[in-house]
């Protein structure tokens, strides 16, 4: 029996985008897609480009620099959402337009505020109006798994006499069970007439923690694309995990119902992508989390490590080297050279040019200086932390702080801002109820005074761990701010914990002032 091909969609970058707090920029976005390009992914969807002029953006200089996937964009099924997608795709060398529409009882009801009939007549005239643009259309039943199956399958079969040459039936709310979304999947390919002649996609979201068993029964009754983010990252409890998917689809081929399937995806690149996925988005991976988990190939227990000594595959079902996880820790020091950090970066999955690599020697050489040993998480997040820069950026020149018992904490704290090749550099000083509270302090009386802000961006999360271990270990900060109910992530790695903490916050700070309206307001205030 000849092996049959699963064609994996990633939808990071707009279903996973709208994880609460994981807003991107379009350059992050396009370094997100350049990475996915190196995974091989068969399809990006890069956005929604109706849903914001970022998101347009961020879909069209995606589909410049991307040659080697197909990229989608997604549109409700209505003639101007469809139209700002097809601009939005001009420059693809692959474009495909995704158009959806709800088709379960209660959407329609509720939400659409429409007939059956209505939908249908709007589900046929999409996807006939996006053929204007490209033949390669998708469509969306939106809530299929809650759809009454005889009107969901009539809109199935019309769509695809439309033109539609991928349907997705969606999981939108994580409803389902797997015996119960396989037989779903089984009744559309005995009902819909003309199935054969689309791919039968599936979009599961996780909110019952099913979304990846719910993908993989739909594989095996028919399902030929699969839906799915990085992490797992997207609304409410996320979606299916891409490297979940695909490494049962690696690991599992000798169980029968799944042997004779395959995808092209570079596995060795599902750890690097995850990583940088969770540092541009802010939101990191538990520990725990299969595949790429900090602790996914670590053994604690005295049993395991004896097993694994022995014979590795006692309690490893995959090679940690598939996935793009070192088997073992390279500890670099101070007297390593470039040759061996690029080659560690090689090792650790990344395809970086030699200006980036040099960039980041120099900051490796700094961290030498400051802990004995360099491991391979400090590496990760050298790269992660050069990768998320942004040309129009705020930077940290200096601080100073004075605290310690007894002493009223205080901070003063020197930026530059970087706009157009221009540089003004400002400079503050703050009491607090600790030198990281001055800090901020102080970088706010900056940020209000440029902005004539009544208040700051609002402080609402703050996080710190240990990125390896040892008592001279990097702090990694993750911190979001609020402002006018937008959230604004940033990230800052170090091994002093204040000056992580600082990074991170100009890190949010950086997103805050890309946003195009107050971007504006700054240029014009600094006269640039």
């Amino acid at each position: 029996m000849n092996k049959e091909k699963i064609f994996i969609f990633d939808t990071t970058l707009r279903d996973g985008e709208q994880s609460p707090g994981a807003s991107l920029t379009p350059k992050q976005k396009l370094e997100i897609a350049l990475q996915l390009e190196r995974l091989n992914v068969d399809i990006i969807e890069a956005g929604f480009p109706i849903a914001s002029p970022g998101d347009k953006e961020a879909v069209s200089l995606i589909s410049k620099h991307i040659k080697n996937c197909q990229i989608a964009a997604l549109a409700r099924a209505r003639k101007e959402d469809i139209d700002i997608c097809a601009e939005a795709l001009k420059y693809a060398k692959y474009p495909r337009i995704h158009t959806f529409i709800a088709t379960s009882d209660i959407h329609i009801k509720y939400k659409l505020k429409m007939t059956k009939q209505e939908v249908l007549e709007t589900a046929i005239n999409a996807v006939k109006y996006a053929r204007k643009f490209t033949d390669n259309i998708e469509f969306s039943c939106e809530d299929a798994a809650r759809s009454d199956i005889d009107f969901m399958c009539k809109v199935i079969q019309e769509v695809i006499n439309a033109g539609a040459k991928v349907i997705n039936i969606p999981d939108t709310v994580g409803y389902s069970i797997p015996e119960e979304f396989s037989e779903l999947i089984e009744k559309i390919k005995s009902r819909v007439a003309n199935i054969d002649k689309c791919i039968l996609s599936v979009h599961c979201h996780n909110d019952l923690g099913l979304a990846v068993a719910n993908s993989i029964s739909a594989i095996i009754h028919g399902a030929r694309q699969v839906e799915c983010t990085i992490n797992g990252i997207g609304e409410r409890a996320g979606n299916a995990a891409l490297e979940e998917i695909v490494m049962i689809l690696k690991t599992r081929t000798r169980y029968p119902k799944l042997k004779n399937f395959y995808t092209d995806i570079n596995t060795k690149e599902l750890y690097p992508t995850s990583r940088l996925v969770s540092t541009l988005t802010g939101i990191t991976v538990q520990p725990n989390k299969a595949v790429v988990g900090y602790n996914a190939f670590r053994h604690e227990s005295g049993i395991h490590q004896d097993g694994i000594l022995k014979k590795r595959q006692t309690y490893e079902i995959m090679s940690p080297q598939d996935v793009g996880v070192p088997s073992t820790e390279l500890v670099l020091g101070k007297h390593s050279g470039r040759h061996a950090l690029a080659k560690r970066l090689t090792t650790l999955g990344y395809r970086l040019r030699k200006d980036t690599i040099d960039k980041i020697f120099v900051k490796f050489k700094q961290l030498c200086d400051k802990k004995k040993y360099v491991f391979d998480e400090d590496i990760v997040a050298l790269v992660n932390e050069e990768l998320g820069k942004s040309k129009e950026q705020i930077e940290l020149k200096y601080f100073h702080i004075n605290s310690g018992s007894g002493i009223i904490p205080t901070a003063t704290v020197e930026i530059a801002i970087t706009i157009n090749s221009q540089h003004k550099t400002f400079r503050e000083a703050e009491f607090g109820d600790g030198p990281i509270d001055a800090a901020y302090k102080s970088i706010d009386k900056i940020i209000c005074n440029l902005f004539h802000l009544p208040a700051a961006p609002k402080l609402v999360d703050y996080q710190l761990k240990a990125i390896s271990s040892g008592k001279d270990a990097q702090g990694e900060v993750m911190v979001k701010l609020e402002y006018e109910n937008v959230l604004f992530t940033g990230r800052g790695v170090s091994t002093d914990i204040i000056e992580a903490s600082i990074k991170a916050y100009i890190s949010a700070l950086n997103n805050f002032i890309l946003n195009k309206k107050i971007t504006k307001n700054l240029k014009t205030k600094l006269g640039l």
